[in-house]
């Protein structure tokens, strides 16, 4: 890779934005180097120190600095990879736009925002190590996760549909227990089942070794156990469509008394929704009303209802992340993922990425 055509201004400024990296919970990168070749002045010594490093920094802020191993888990593929930050950084330099391109690297999500700012404030060290982690999170996601989605955070128990950019309505989940945990993937919206089947997965006919009751509408054919539409349903009144190679949805339940406790952690690693029916006729908004939806449920028909265009959703892990009202909140480390990320050194003590 040939590198780019610096000035001097421009190899200060670098330097200065690889010192203000720990703003970002990032580790500070060696910048001796880098004044050296200040001192030489401009040439093609500058040019290869400065491009290197601009680059190194570059890649931190896009994509964080955590291992293969610190990531583990975490299913959501990350689009910003293909960006081709040698050209972008090229592109800045002859535009005179340095900072603007650092900036422009961050997750654009307002809760990376939130948590950045929160960050820069806080002077308590177990507090700034979760901040720390839980921004590096959102740098393993895409910068852009799309004007209109689903965002559910399992530590907090919560889904969230942003329409236009903006929170259209949040919803009480429960996710899987410990010993079955809610991964961590992403997926597409593309309808809403009303009065769905379950399909009973292999793992929970094992635990439950073969016994479902008739009573309760189990039926076993073709070589799988079943269970009828009805108020019993595990699935209760309507399941998300959302193929994913995990076989995990986002669907009612008939036990509706667990919403009321503050830590939800009960399923098999499904998504069980408060209000579903509700949250049903938000994601249909447009295409079906809350009142038809409710006809259909008592029609006790299967019926799947397409939504006009695919929705994404992305199941994620973040124990501090902002509340709707946009206080960042600290949240239980229900899966212990928190201490896998590691911490990194930066100006006025320990911080954690």
């Amino acid at each position: 890779m040939q590198a780019a055509e610096w000035n001097v201004e421009q190899a200060r400024q670098l330097r200065e934005l690889t010192s203000a990296a720990f703003e970002d919970a990032l580790p500070i990168l060696d910048t001796t180097s880098l004044s050296r070749a200040i001192e030489q002045g401009r040439g093609p010594a500058l040019d290869v120190v400065a491009t290197d490093l601009a680059l190194r920094l570059a890649q931190a802020h896009l994509l964080g600095t955590a291992t293969p191993a610190q990531r583990s888990g975490w299913q959501i593929p990350d689009t910003d990879r293909a960006i081709n930050l040698a050209d972008w950084l090229e592109r800045a330099l002859a535009a005179d736009g340095l900072r603007t391109f650092f900036a422009a690297l961050r997750p654009a999500h307002p809760d990376y925002a939130a948590l950045r700012t929160t960050f820069l404030n806080e002077r308590d060290p177990d507090r700034k190590l979760a901040l720390a982690r839980n921004m590096e999170r959102w740098r393993w996601l895409p910068r852009q996760l799309g004007e209109e989605h689903v965002l559910v955070n399992a530590p907090a128990f919560e889904a969230r549909l942003l329409r236009s950019g903006r929170i259209a309505g949040t919803w009480r989940v429960i996710v899987g227990k410990s010993s079955t945990p809610t991964p961590v993937f992403a997926a597409k919206i593309t309808g809403v089942t009303i009065n769905p089947w379950w399909n009973i997965p292999a793992s929970i006919v094992r635990e439950k070794r073969g016994r479902f009751p008739a009573s309760q509408g189990y039926v076993h054919t073709g070589g799988q156990w079943r269970q009828k539409p009805g108020p019993g349903n595990a699935l209760g009144q309507m399941k998300l469509v959302m193929p994913n190679p995990y076989t995990v949805y986002l669907h009612d339940t008939p036990s509706r008394q667990l919403f009321e406790r503050d830590v939800r952690a009960f399923s098999h690693g499904c998504v069980r929704t408060g209000d579903a029916m509700g949250f049903a006729a938000a994601l249909l908004e447009g295409t079906a009303t809350r009142a038809e939806l409710d006809a259909t449920v008592r029609s006790l028909k299967t019926v799947t209802i397409d939504l006009p265009q695919p929705l994404p959703v992305y199941i994620t892990y973040f124990t501090a992340a902002p509340a709707a009202d946009g206080t960042v909140t600290f949240y239980p480390d229900i899966y212990r993922r928190d201490a896998r990320v590691g911490p990194v050194t930066a100006p006025g003590g320990t911080c954690g990425v």
